[in-house]
């Protein structure tokens, strides 16, 4: 048996009146889901435990199987294991995000955020900017690392784990309430916008009417975590593919493999065939018995507020990785059991993410149960099955 996560980051949401009261799941053509759903079992899941920050971290932690109560020392930690960052254990980390603000007030307090990812900046685009940001904000203790597109680290050496704000949650709102009470973090992001403002780069961007990636933005603090061993806990050896650090992060912190997919890149265009396909090699013919399949681009969308790309992006993880996936494991005369299901919410409403319990499909090829029609939010209430610990479901789609 071979058993698969295919993670809709965000992919969940919450009726819209453009939509006559559906979601974007909902309103997505799902073929491939739709033919699964009779056929499965579908439930609600809470993945953020209440009283906990929902986002993506906490979320696929719980989604992997660690309890984020006990395991969760904080999201940019995760994403240093990805890097290869050797944290020790009195460093702190934390996601510098390279972000678009408001050009046209002088007080960098009065400024806004247009847009937490720069128009999803490249990796070789963010690197050329970091390594200004890094020259221009030298200090001793601070050491900057890049990481994927808009999603960058910085260890602060001895330093203090402090609240911050993540920049997604106050897009279009003056930042002055939400910069940092830390001193020496609020004027490193203030610096950086007079390194970042009038960089040849961004002078370049804003000619080919993209966002310019204007300042740092620092969220996500934490110490090094210890997570225990993927293999040891449920006896399958895994792999992770996912485009993001985060994702690979845990990865690396639970001693799963990771297969890097040319082309993917966390946005609506990366390569979702390619995912699928590795996924499929790793369980036909690498030895794998466990693949997680992290997409990230419903949850871009949902921040963007973008109501008809996020319906993209789920058609698209459905069609082309999904399906894909289903088709390869039944060309290999594979028994599998398929767990598809968002981490959190990201409704285009609110543009960031919700704690809101999740809906998941759960279909296994040597069984069929009597399901329901087709796989949303709605149904997977109407089920009546809820897993208050999210956590556990892991142990659910593991169990023969």
């Amino acid at each position: 048996m071979k058993y698969v996560i295919v993670l809709g980051d965000g992919m969940a949401g919450e009726p819209l009146e453009e939509l006559q009261q559906k979601t974007t799941l909902e309103a997505a053509r799902t073929p491939r889901m739709d033919a699964l759903a009779p056929k499965s079992e579908q439930g609600i899941a809470r993945m953020v435990p209440v009283g906990m920050a929902p986002g993506s971290d906490t979320a696929n932690l719980a989604v992997a199987g660690y309890d984020p109560r006990k395991y969760y020392t904080g999201r940019s930690p995760l994403e240093a294991l990805s890097i290869g960052v050797d944290m020790e254990p009195d460093d702190v980390a934390f996601r510098c995000n390279l972000v678009t603000l408001s050009e046209e007030d002088t007080e960098y307090e009065n400024r806004t955020i247009l847009d937490h990812s720069s128009d999803e900046i490249s990796t070789a685009d963010a690197a050329i900017l970091l390594e200004a940001v890094k020259e221009g904000l030298k200090k001793e203790g601070f050491e900057f690392y890049v990481g994927t597109s808009y999603r960058h680290l910085l260890i602060w050496k001895q330093g203090r784990v402090v609240e911050l704000t993540p920049p997604h949650d106050v897009l279009t709102r003056k930042i002055g309430e939400y910069l940092p009470k830390e001193e020496i973090l609020r004027e490193m992001m203030k610096k950086s916008y007079d390194i970042l403002e009038n960089h040849p780069l961004n002078v370049e961007r804003r000619k080919r009417g993209l966002n310019p990636a204007n300042s740092a933005w620092f969220w996500g603090a934490g110490t090094r975590p210890a997570l225990t061993s993927f293999e040891g806990k449920t006896g399958k050896k895994g792999v992770m593919i996912s485009a993001v650090d985060l994702l690979k992060g845990i990865a690396v912190g639970a001693g799963m493999d990771r297969v890097i997919v040319e082309g993917a890149n966390g946005g609506l265009n990366t390569n979702y065939v390619g995912k699928a396909q590795a996924a499929v090699k790793a369980l036909t013919e690498d030895g794998y018995d466990f693949a997680y399949v992290h997409v990230e681009a419903p949850d871009e969308m949902g921040h963007q507020g973008s109501m008809e790309k996020k319906i993209q992006s789920i058609e698209n993880l459905d069609q082309n990785v999904i399906d894909v996936i289903v088709r390869g494991l039944e060309k290999a005369g594979e028994d599998f059991r398929l767990l598809i299901l968002p981490d959190h919410p990201t409704p285009i409403r609110v543009r960031t993410h919700t704690g809101d319990p999740v809906p998941y499909l759960l279909y296994d090829s040597t069984k069929e149960v009597n399901g329901l029609d087709t796989y949303n939010e709605k149904n997977a209430r109407v089920s009546g099955i809820v897993w208050e610990e999210g956590f556990r479901l892991i142990d659910h789609l593991l169990g023969e």
